[in-house]
């Protein structure tokens, strides 16, 4: 009775929506959501041999090898400060974690017209004029790629709160045993304790936080479309998709076909890195 109503709007707005793109992404379908000619797997080899879809999967590389490891140390990083403070924790808790109640689009465009507007007033052009530095044109051209600052900046301001608390919870379950056994055996507090302690114990947040971020990066769609929406490049694959689908000749058979190779693209790579980094194996297994 209780999930009822949730597995109700699961199945409606999720399944039967997830079932239906399996389903037109082996039709023609352009202008309709009601296939009209089969294709078979023409879609999923257009998709495959479009330069543009491709390339879309290179950024999406670029931008999770930079986006991933950055929001996981900062997260990591504040964890840590806020878990050694001896006053007023829940402040600083509360301050980290509130930017995660920001939509990504309204964060966005306040990045976009407030900070790296690309004038000579904007915020980061102001400090860079303070110190002599010509103002730069932050989202006018992907050489230099000034813009990836812009993308990684929001994102990780937006959710390296979230991760913080993770990271705080696992903090706050290891036992203080350990450090004190640590220092009777003369382990020197800081890199010493961190290195071979704190790291160790927060083995299994950090492979869950890592895995979170992938897939969050791959569903990177609100900060691309607002920052660079009227640009080709720098576009990730689910802004090329949302172009391809929703485009001017909107196909939907094709943006069906793209949208579940990078589902099934999400899912190899999940695998992969749980199988990697140990993730749901015990203690014992790894």
């Amino acid at each position: 009775m209780f999930t009822g109503p949730f597995l109700a709007g699961l199945i409606v707005f999720v399944y039967i929506p997830i079932g239906w793109s399996a389903w037109l992404s082996f039709f023609e379908a352009r202008s309709t959501v009601t296939p009209t000619e089969f294709v078979g797997f023409a879609n999923y080899v257009d998709m495959l041999t479009d330069g543009d879809f491709m390339t879309s999967l290179g950024t999406f590389t670029v931008f999770a090898a930079i986006v991933v490891p950055v929001t996981w140390a900062v997260s990591l990083g504040l964890a840590l400060l806020v878990h050694r403070l001896r006053f007023m924790k829940a402040f600083f808790r509360s301050v980290f974690f509130l930017p995660t109640a920001v939509s990504f689009v309204a964060a966005s465009l306040i990045w976009k017209m407030s900070i790296f507007s690309g004038v000579r007033f904007g915020l980061a052009n102001t400090v860079l004029n303070l110190f002599g530095v010509d103002s730069v044109a932050w989202l006018a051209s992907p050489d230099p790629p000034w813009y990836w600052l812009v993308i990684v900046t929001v994102r990780l301001w937006l959710q390296s709160g979230f991760y913080m608390i993770l990271f705080l919870a696992a903090l706050q379950n290891i036992p203080a045993e350990l450090y004190e056994a640590a220092a009777i055996d003369g382990a020197k507090r800081g890199w010493q304790t961190f290195r071979y302690i704190t790291l160790p114990q927060l083995r299994a947040t950090s492979t869950a936080v890592i895995l979170l971020l992938l897939i969050a990066a791959y569903q990177a769609f609100d900060e691309f479309y607002n920052l660079l929406a009227k640009t080709t490049w720098g576009r990730p694959p689910l802004v090329e998709l949302y172009q391809t689908a929703l485009g001017e000749n909107q196909d939907y058979g094709r943006g069906s076909a793209g949208a579940l190779i990078l589902t099934a693209l999400i899912c190899a790579v999940t695998l992969l890195q749980g199988r990697l980094l140990g993730f749901g194996r015990g203690e014992g297994e790894r």
